[in-house]
């Protein structure tokens, strides 16, 4: 799949491209795909003990993702998908508050899902997104 353009920003993305072999994101078009993006420290890979500090750093990093792949960040994006451990209201309501600071003005379609285990075993959430980027995909030379 060598026309497809793949990115993993520095820090915790390098580090997941060379120990498990994935990268963050991938440019496909005007489409950006992210990988699923928890609340750890970008740099350091350490993730927030309490669940709404984790979520809010999980927005984030998908923040930093989509623009390190040359996107504008959370404007831009029309899917989420996100998997909790554990669900309840207390982590659909940290989504909410994100969902209302990063996206204003308008509501993605969301799959939102509780699972047993995520990736690591400090990881309580997981946020995976899709971002219309037209004006980025001309940027990277695509038609």
């Amino acid at each position: 799949m060598s026309h497809l353009q793949y990115y993993s920003y520095a820090g915790v993305g390098v580090e997941n491209r060379k120990t498990f072999h994935y990268s963050q994101a991938v440019r496909i078009g005007d489409r950006i795909e992210c990988a699923g993006q928890g609340g750890w420290d970008p740099a350091t890979g350490v993730f927030e003990k309490e669940i709404n500090a984790q979520i809010d750093l999980a927005f984030a990093n998908v923040e930093r993702n989509l623009r390190d792949a040359g996107g504008k960040g959370w404007g831009q994006v029309f899917r989420v998908n996100s998997y909790h451990v554990p669900i309840n209201n207390e982590a659909l309501d940290a989504m909410v508050r994100n969902f209302k600071k990063y996206m204003p003005d308008h509501q993605p379609i969301w799959t939102c899902v509780g699972v047993t285990r995520l990736g690591e075993d400090d990881m309580r959430v997981e946020i995976e997104v899709v971002a219309h980027d037209p004006e980025g995909a001309t940027a990277a030379g695509w038609r």
